[in-house]
């Protein structure tokens, strides 16, 4: 009856509503960086903004707006799954649209969608595994201070940065990334498949190029932004509907983050968090 009235009536847009692109912002290094103070992309976080986004009515197109350097395999691989299982329950395709870098994890983010676009000098690929830490031993020397640890179990200290580094540990460790390398590898060659133009030696060996070149690897598929892509593909009439994270009644209203005190004796822990943050972004440029 209600849709009756409406049409009898002709409401404007009722017959004919406009498309929709759902547009999903992700932004940051990709993992929780630290503590409550210092939030990065995660699964748990964005679960809800994903299935939002493949929910909205009349909707055409899933947009990703990606601009990361990269950072937990495991994250990069919960996002990527989360994505895709909702493309393929809704049957709605998906684009990701690079900013300034989609790399390593970015990319495997980037790898979600049926069709990847960047800008001419976005940064993109460094498909490859990293572990990268820190060293005291010499420090703890100088200072007089003695390292004490306790295991129940002969691999519990592994890669103890304040012991001298051990080659089993090390061994261990190239194990575990390799692992985590032929998952991330497999995973570009299953989504991109024929587009790919070059050897795994040269295209899976960590090195990252600009979009222009990007594309000549097949690593994209064209160069272009979500705005004149979007309306090209469904028209002038698409309406961009942007995904935000929920926040708490508190972040709302105090502009502060819910959730658990930052403990004072957690600093170094934010401050390496931080450093490392940093270092992600450096070693592209930004």
């Amino acid at each position: 009856m209600i849709k009756t009235y409406l049409e009898k009536w002709r409401v404007p847009g009722f017959r004919n509503p406009k498309p929709v692109v759902a547009v999903l912002r992700l932004q940051g290094v990709i993992g929780t960086m630290g503590g409550p103070a210092r939030r990065g992309l995660n699964a748990a976080s964005l679960v809800r903004s994903i299935e939002r986004a493949f929910s909205l009515s009349n909707l055409k197109a899933v947009a990703l707006q990606i601009n990361s350097p990269g950072g937990s395999p495991a994250q990069s691989s919960l996002i990527f799954k989360r994505i895709r299982a909702m493309a393929l329950e809704k049957d709605v395709p998906v684009f990701a649209f690079a900013e300034d870098v989609a790399a390593s994890g970015g990319y495997m983010l980037a790898c979600a969608a049926d069709e990847i676009y960047a800008d001419e000098s976005s940064v993109i690929g460094s498909i490859g595994v990293i572990s990268a830490g820190f060293g005291f031993v010499d420090l703890m020397e100088k200072a007089g201070v003695e390292r004490r640890v306790h295991t129940a179990g002969k691999s519990k200290s592994m890669l103890d940065p304040f012991q001298k580094e051990k080659p089993q540990d090390v061994k261990r460790l190239k194990s575990l990334q390799g692992d985590i390398y032929e998952m991330f590898t497999d995973l570009v060659k299953s989504r991109r498949g024929e587009k790919l133009q070059g050897s795994d030696d040269k295209l899976f060996s960590g090195e990252f190029w600009t979009g222009k070149r990007a594309l000549k690897y097949g690593l994209i598929d064209g160069i272009g932004e979500l705005t004149s892509v979007m309306q090209e593909r469904y028209g002038d009439k698409i309406v961009f509907r942007p995904i935000a994270e929920r926040k708490s009644w508190l972040t709302e209203r105090l502009g502060v983050q819910a959730g658990p005190r930052v403990d004072v004796n957690s600093w170094a822990g934010e401050l390496f968090a931080a450093i490392e943050e940093r270092a992600l972004w450096t070693r592209y440029g930004l």
